[in-house]
């Protein structure tokens, strides 16, 4: 595929995610190989149906899940995108009990494509930002004196 086809398809990935649950369960079933392997800061996740199975406990969290694109590069089968994520804390995420919040966060996700579908993803996710804004206690690192 060719950069302008690459950003394309990542474009459309998130144009209808942001269109709701049911929307973006398609459009993954579309553009995500069965065999997805996504890079995160846990263990490796492994296959389209645990892949979906993510997205969809977000969106029962988050139910007006929004993702904006602030920054996408491509680079030989690769797109890089860093991206702005805002939702309302609707149900439970993570064991957290819904707080009816609003959050915004930021993520940076690589995708590597093959076939005309996303087969790899490496991401990170600002988590702490986004367990703040829900109230929850973090850890903070002593002063040194």
């Amino acid at each position: 595929m060719s950069a302008k086809e690459i950003k394309a398809l990542t474009r459309r990935l998130y144009e209808e995610c942001n269109k709701g649950k049911a929307a973006a369960m398609a459009v993954i079933d579309e553009l995500y190989a069965t065999d997805i392997v996504q890079h995160g800061s846990g263990e490796d996740m492994r296959g389209l149906k645990d892949y979906k199975q993510s997205f969809s406990e977000a969106y029962n969290a988050f139910p007006d899940a929004h993702w904006s694109i602030d920054d996408m590069v491509v680079e030989g089968d690769k797109v890089a995108v860093r991206l702005t994520f805002s939702g309302t804390h609707k149900g439970e995420y993570m064991g957290i009990h819904p707080t009816n919040k609003k959050v915004t966060g930021w993520g940076i996700f690589i995708d590597r494509i093959a076939g005309g579908k996303v087969v790899e993803e490496w991401q990170i996710f600002d988590m702490l930002g986004l367990m703040r804004q829900l109230g929850l206690p973090v850890p903070t690192p002593k002063k040194e004196k």
